[in-house]
């Protein structure tokens, strides 16, 4: 048994198998990790490319597309390293990308999750960009809205070193490259199921810090994301899901009482983001909001919140208000925030 499973979870994604898995083959030492790709179901050729291109991958089989929540609960279920790894498919990983994320781990008990600094994949040479999806480690506001160190809204900073350092605790880290210890990923119930896809690793995140432990980000490693492999921004699909499983994570992990009381403000916010969606013409952003929030309606009541405390005021990167911080005060960097 190897200490890590480094887990790719793929569907029809053959083109970014060839283009992406060299790397991680290549620069995963194999006496500290296993790679494994977890296919979703594929209909492409996938399966034949893992067989016949990457013989030294091991391949678990999923008999039907099940999302990305489900697809890596069942592929870290039969996995038995103690770190596991959950990378995306467009990842495309440097020699020693993985021991700095390793050995923070180890020293680190207490610390239930991590991620490396994430950079865009694919800039002009010699230009470092924080990828969207999860920069150099994120938070939520006080109303739930997620930002990252390098990333607030679709403001993405160039990296100039801003954020090296020592590791810093985060809030949520992100799914696209996310180190956590597979007892504690199970203990607290893996990713959520319902939310298919988006938010699911903020949720996890906040479920795990719940359960007493920390979430990190080291930025001695790095990973570069090509990002909107699946759903591209701007696409209704991603909106609703983004503002449904958000409203979703909101209501599970804060205190009942307090949670009441939060999403009502929330769903005044939200009217203001349906409200920008059509003065600029985005009528399928619109729709997909207000179909968020009756779906979150109907799913709510699957879900019994337990938590007692409210872990987004125990930060200052918590208890800001991004979107008067952005839009009102025009602070569209992390280093503009004041934290």
């Amino acid at each position: 048994m190897n200490k890590v499973a480094v887990i790719i979870l793929n569907w029809n994604g053959a083109s970014l198998l060839r283009r992406y898995l060299p790397s991680v083959v290549a620069n995963t030492p194999p006496e500290l990790a296993t790679v494994v790709v977890a296919d979703n179901g594929s209909t492409d050729d996938s399966l034949d490319v893992l067989r016949n291109e990457f013989p030294g991958v091991e391949v678990i089989v999923l008999d039907k597309n099940y999302g990305f929540a489900e697809g890596y609960n069942r592929a870290i279920a039969a996995v038995d390293s103690p770190l596991t790894v959950l990378l995306n498919s467009d990842v495309r990983t440097p020699a020693g990308w993985l021991e700095p994320l390793v050995d923070y781990m180890d020293a680190h008990p207490h610390v239930g999750a991590a991620q490396p600094k994430l950079l865009h994949d694919g800039e002009p040479q010699g230009r470092e960009v924080f990828e969207y999806a999860g920069a150099a480690g994120g938070y939520l506001d006080c109303h739930g809205y997620p930002y990252c160190r390098g990333r607030v809204f679709d403001a993405v900073e160039e990296d100039h070193g801003q954020y090296d350092g020592e590791a810093q605790p985060i809030f949520w880290a992100s799914g696209a490259c996310l180190m956590v210890r597979t007892a504690v990923y199970r203990d607290v119930g893996g990713l959520d199921t319902a939310f298919f896809a988006h938010m699911e690793e903020i949720d996890l995140c906040w479920r795990i810090q719940l359960a007493g432990h920390a979430i990190a980000m080291v930025p001695t490693s790095r990973v570069y994301h090509l990002g909107g492999a699946s759903l591209p921004q701007g696409n209704p699909r991603k909106t609703y899901l983004n503002f449904r499983n958000n409203l979703l994570m909101l209501h599970k992990n804060l205190p009942a009482a307090e949670g009441k009381r939060f999403l009502v403000v929330r769903r005044l916010m939200d009217t203001l983001a349906i409200v920008m969606a059509v003065l600029k013409w985005h009528w399928g952003d619109a729709r997909a909001i207000v179909r968020a929030h009756r779906d979150f309606r109907r799913m709510r009541d699957n879900y019994q919140p337990t938590a007692t405390i409210n872990l987004l005021q125990q930060s200052p990167q918590g208890r800001i208000n991004i979107v008067t911080a952005y839009y009102l005060r025009r602070r569209q960097r992390y280093t503009d925030l004041g934290l």
